[in-house]
């Protein structure tokens, strides 16, 4: 299993930005230009970014982050695309634009029979599920909500739908740098036994080498590339 690297761009009225532990009060803005942050993590070499509808996450309509989308998919990159897709419709929406897969997260709580058709009508690999989970427990509606359900009955359900790829997120670590949550993302991929991608928390290139040596099938840096503490170009050669 080959090992990933995805740049997140992080959406919100139209401009690059990052939470800390999903608070939109707690957010600091990078760039007013989605598509020059997309073409320069392009040009260090990335070949899939992670981008993130933030606003729709939040179940608020902002017509600006779709044009962000679309500037970034005319670059021609491989993007995963998640954020308030909450219907078939949507979903094939996303993928009708360029989007290469689709990040499923509160419908796969509140609405997994739409999971299961997703998967059946596009395939695995333009499918997956984020888990976005506090203290073991899925979070849901831009991690507002506590569902009840643990992170690891969620993935077990989903690959008796056929379910590939899972996006884990510690949401208590996400946006401050405190390292990803290796025991817990491991031990997800290993009792599901599907391909896992660590998100919340890295920092240091440490942090992706401890991700690769878990047998995960990939991580996402979001902060600590735009703050530096990460160099794109070295995390890479991972």
């Amino acid at each position: 299993m080959s090992f990933t690297i995805y740049p997140a761009i992080d959406l919100r009225g139209g401009k690059v930005v990052r939470l800390k532990e999903g608070d939109p009060a707690r957010m600091t803005s990078y760039s007013d230009d989605p598509a020059e942050t997309a073409r320069k993590w392009l040009g260090m070499g990335a070949q899939w970014l992670h981008v993130v509808n933030l606003d729709g996450a939040f179940g608020e309509g902002d017509n600006a982050n779709r044009a962000a989308l679309e500037s970034i998919l005319k670059l021609g990159a491989r993007v995963q695309f998640g954020g308030g897709i909450r219907s078939m419709e949507s979903i094939a929406d996303v993928l009708k634009l360029g989007v290469s897969r689709a990040i499923l997260g509160t419908i796969a709580i509140e609405q997994p029979a739409i999971v299961a058709d997703a998967l059946t009508r596009f395939g695995a690999e333009q499918i997956a599920v984020g888990i976005d989970a506090r203290d073991g427990l899925v979070r849901t509606r831009g991690w507002k909500d506590n569902s009840g359900v643990s992170a690891i009955d969620l993935a077990l359900q989903m690959r008796t739908v056929g379910l590939g790829t899972v996006i884990f997120t510690d949401v208590s670590r996400d946006g401050l740098g405190s390292g990803l949550n290796i025991p817990s993302t491991r031990e997800l991929a290993e009792r599901s036994g599907l391909d896992v991608i660590a998100s919340g928390g890295v920092h240091t290139i440490d942090d992706v080498i401890a991700a690769k040596d878990a047998g995960l099938a990939g991580c996402i840096i979001g902060r600590a590339l735009y703050d530096g503490t990460v160099d794109l170009k070295e995390a890479l050669q991972v």
